[in-house]
């Protein structure tokens, strides 16, 4: 499959090489910045997308050309997908940018956060026509699909904008002239809550993703990606790249050894320690239960993902970020338990809620997705099935599940799944017109799987 031509691609001079050849990731995120800009604010193309892995700054970046377009005289909109996406934007463009009016559209039974009161230049309102007179006014898609009978905007931003679905863009593309996209090609494909069978392969395919319409109708528009993550660690950055963005590939803007997790409390020496400490060690753990076909809630799986939380808040544990010499202790607002369903979501609560923990989030990858914690702790999508579904073969969902730490994440399977994966190959039914997305789930399972291996403790030993 051909590839498109990136405009800041590894082998060019926005690699971020020093005149030594070594990697310099704050060089590679500024110049990447720097051309996005360039194309955003003097390019003359309708559109341009920003690939970002996870944690590269992707609403960083969309403060930062906001405040750019505002500062050149220019009046936009920026589309994000939900209320808190829309939220945290206007907390941090009024926080980058204090006298800068900004907007927040928002519906009557959908009342902006209280928190956006501290900003005084910033005006909350549920008619567009009130707010035509801020610099930037940001909704979600579906507030802006309502807004009629208004003149465009010049600019526009969407953000998360692999998220939207085509539908929801062509709702509002008349609303603005040129547009920045940015968003996680990586990440799970738009929600539907019914099958798009029927308009698979066809030109404008609802279901699909606002970029992936957008470049197939408009192949030469500029391509750019953000080549470095700040969340993910030196020990995680390059099975993540590898295994779900082969072809925006990225790099950690850390260093081995500049993250750390150490324990105050020696383990005990049974299956959670010993996974933890691995996890200490080398980034990542695979706590693996014995081979089983189970209900989707696995009660011993359970009670597996909760004895890690408990033992990670019982040994004392401490995370190190240079260039901080100093460690922050690892509380429970900084850890997460990842699921792929919300009835195992609810059995993992109820069980910390037995071990008496409280302020961890657990959630499944669908709301995890965009947020950050120091160490998740995961129960595998595949673990304990008979079969590999569509749902749970998602490459999007094992990439958001697997990418939300900055110092460990530790995987909770029962063993065998490869073997099931072996024993469904991938085989979905190939439909003319339909971009096919790669890597598959299948082949991002079985990476991930045989980088876990190395790190792999028995449950019991």
């Amino acid at each position: 499959m051909t590839q498109p031509v990136r405009a800041d691609g590894p082998d060019t001079d926005g690699s971020g090489r020093g005149a030594g050849g070594e990697f310099d990731p704050g060089r590679a995120a500024a110049e990447a910045t720097a051309a996005i800009l360039e194309s955003t604010l003097h390019g003359t193309a309708r559109g341009v997308v920003v690939d970002s892995p996870p944690g590269a700054g992707k609403s960083t970046l969309v403060v930062r050309a906001a405040r750019e377009l505002a500062a050149a005289g220019e009046s936009l909109m920026i589309v994000a997908q939900t209320n808190a996406q829309v939220d945290d934007l206007a907390d941090r463009l009024a926080t980058a940018e204090p006298e800068l009016p900004v907007g927040r559209l928002h519906g009557s039974e959908s009342l902006p956060d209280k928190a956006l009161d501290r900003h005084p230049a910033l005006v909350k309102d549920t008619s567009v026509a009130n707010l035509r007179s801020c610099k930037v006014v940001i909704a979600t898609a579906a507030k802006w699909a309502y807004v009629k009978d208004t003149e465009p905007w010049r600019h526009a931003i969407v953000d998360e904008a692999y998220q939207m679905r085509s539908d929801a863009l062509l709702q509002v593309a008349g609303l603005f002239e040129r547009a920045l996209f940015v968003g996680d090609p990586g990440q799970l494909d738009p929600f539907s809550v019914v099958g798009a069978e029927q308009w698979a392969g066809l030109s404008y395919d609802p279901s699909a993703s606002a970029v992936v319409t957008l470049l197939a109708h408009n192949p030469g528009l500029p391509q750019h990606r953000l080549p470095v993550s700040w969340r993910l660690p030196a020990s995680a950055a390059p099975l993540v790249s590898r295994a779900f963005y082969p072809y925006t590939p990225f790099r950690s803007g850390t260093g081995h050894g500049d993250r750390r997790l150490v324990f105050g409390v020696p383990g005990d020496g049974d299956g959670p320690d010993r996974v933890l400490d691995e996890a200490a060690a080398s980034g990542w753990g695979l706590l693996e239960l014995p081979a089983r076909h189970t209900p989707r809630t696995d009660p011993e799986a359970v009670r597996a993902v909760a004895t890690v939380v408990r033992r990670l808040l019982d040994r004392g544990g401490l995370t190190y970020a240079a260039p901080d010499p100093d460690p922050a202790p690892l509380t429970a607002d900084r850890i997460a338990v990842g699921t792929a369903h919300r009835d195992q979501a609810a059995a993992v609560r109820a069980a910390l809620a037995d071990l008496g923990v409280a302020g961890v989030t657990v959630d499944t990858a669908n709301r995890l997705q965009g947020r950050e914690f120091d160490v998740t702790v995961v129960l595998h999508p595949l673990s304990g099935r008979p079969d590999a579904t569509a749902f749970h073969l998602e490459t999007g969902r094992l990439c958001v599940l697997a990418s939300r730490h900055r110092h460990a994440c530790i995987v909770v399977c029962r063993a065998g799944v490869a073997e099931l994966l072996d024993e469904h190959p991938s085989s979905e039914p190939v439909q003319l017109g339909v971009t096919v997305k790669f890597p598959d789930g299948w082949e991002a399972n079985h990476a991930v799987l045989a980088h876990l291996a190395e790190h792999r403790v028995a449950w019991r030993a």
